[in-house]
């Protein structure tokens, strides 16, 4: 039981650092003076981020329910 909680512990820190890191890209090409409306693809880094923010999300809501459904 403790080890869940552990888990949910790690893997909410890991999506916190995948949010703040996706949020910081998006604003540092705007400071050089590219706006928000328009539409670019992700590449390269930025793509493995947001992957790896879903996956995280998803281990996240599991451990969730799971430990809902131990207790």
């Amino acid at each position: 039981m403790k080890f869940l909680t552990i888990i949910q512990i790690v893997i909410s820190l890991l999506l916190i650092v995948s949010i703040i890191l996706q949020s910081r890209g998006s604003q540092v090409g705007m400071a050089f003076g590219g706006g928000g409306e328009t539409y670019r693809s992700k590449r390269g880094i930025e793509k493995l981020l947001f992957y790896v923010t879903i996956v995280l999300a998803v281990l996240f809501a599991s451990a969730s329910i799971l430990s809902l459904v131990i207790k």
